[in-house]
């Protein structure tokens, strides 16, 4: 019966999470600033990293994560939001 008392959900992650944020290159912090998810900072070094690595290029990089994020929010956000979300229904059938 102890087994659902130890979820790791419940568990937090040591550090400074905005100590995290100040870390990440200048770039990438004035990309989260305005993206419409809230990226956490482990996210998003290691999905910048990712996308740093395939492309060479840190305009491409960025491109390539508000692709992701835009992926997200199709996939996810009618399910979260509902259709008549403001955000959903402005976007093309």
């Amino acid at each position: 019966m102890t087994g659902n008392l130890r979820s790791a959900k419940a568990r937090t992650r040591p550090g400074d999470p905005m100590r995290a944020h100040d870390a990440l290159p200048a770039p990438l912090r004035q990309w989260a600033a305005q993206a419409v998810l809230p990226w956490s900072a482990r996210s998003l070094r290691r999905a910048w990293t990712r996308a740093l690595r395939a492309t060479g290029c840190p305009r491409a990089a960025l491109l390539r994560l508000s692709a992701a994020e835009a992926a997200t929010l199709a996939s996810e956000g009618p399910r979260i939001w509902g259709r008549g979300h403001p955000y959903f229904s402005a976007l093309p059938e």
